[in-house]
């Protein structure tokens, strides 16, 4: 066991889940959940601090922290959601599994601060799901979405699934590509262990909704980005 690994038990987990706690209360008072996903960001920012992961960020200009869109990037470590938090400067919130929404306090501290939990598959629940994202995004928030729906082991982008960008087609709101390369060397898979390092997220022009109105065309679309991205690295390493 490593020294990240280390801190990571004895202070990053202490800090997030006595911020729970405290967001349990402060979701009352912001129900929101603006405050708290400042506080999420600030934790996302220490974290990374803490144990030595140096994020850079590619294309700030593409995106205006104003205004929101629907955000998906790949998934390759269990480090994205927090890098994502601390780097990526929109008023978001994440759809997360329906497992995580069961877990006492942290569970419920992300519901009131107005994170969706999805149930998998095509029926009745997971659809509302997505309309409950959609809802989110009309009320002026940004959404995160993993659409390869798991975490890579080696890196390589999975394919999407569709049924994520059924939010931004309901929502009608721009698609905001970002594309994460080294996480998976941070946290790899099936492995308790955290490496300090550099992670890249490169963040493309966003796709306007009024020229890929289909869920199926913004799908295509953002994984042409993403992967495209992801390959002219890996051709350049």
């Amino acid at each position: 066991m490593n020294l990240q690994t280390i801190l990571f038990f004895l202070v990053i987990i202490p800090v997030m889940f006595f911020g729970m706690l405290f967001a349990l209360i402060l979701n009352l008072f912001d129900p929101t959940g603006d405050r708290f996903h400042t506080m999420a960001a600030w934790w996302g920012r220490f974290a990374a601090k803490l144990l030595g992961i140096t994020v850079t960020v590619e294309g700030e200009e593409n995106y205006n922290p104003d205004k929101n869109y629907l955000v998906v990037s790949n998934h390759a470590g269990m480090a994205d959601i927090p890098l994502i938090l601390g780097a990526i400067k929109l008023n978001l919130r994440f759809v997360a599994k329906e497992e995580l929404g069961k877990v006492p306090i942290f569970g419920h501290a992300l519901k009131s601060g107005g994170y969706v939990f999805i149930k998998r598959g095509q029926n009745r629940e997971a659809l509302q799901s997505m309309l409950k994202a959609a809802d989110t995004l009309k009320a002026g928030r940004s959404i995160h979405i993993f659409p390869e729906g798991t975490r890579s082991k080696t890196g390589d982008i999975l394919p999407f699934k569709r049924g994520a960008f059924i939010i931004a087609e309901k929502a009608k709101v721009p698609v905001l590509p970002v594309t994460i390369v080294g996480s998976n060397l941070i946290t790899p898979k099936k492995s308790l262990k955290i490496n300090h390092g550099t992670v890249r997220m490169i963040i493309s022009k966003p796709i306007d909704p009024d020229q890929h109105a289909k869920a199926e065309e913004l799908m295509k679309e953002s994984y042409r980005i993403i992967s495209g991205n992801l390959e002219q690295v890996n051709n350049a390493a």
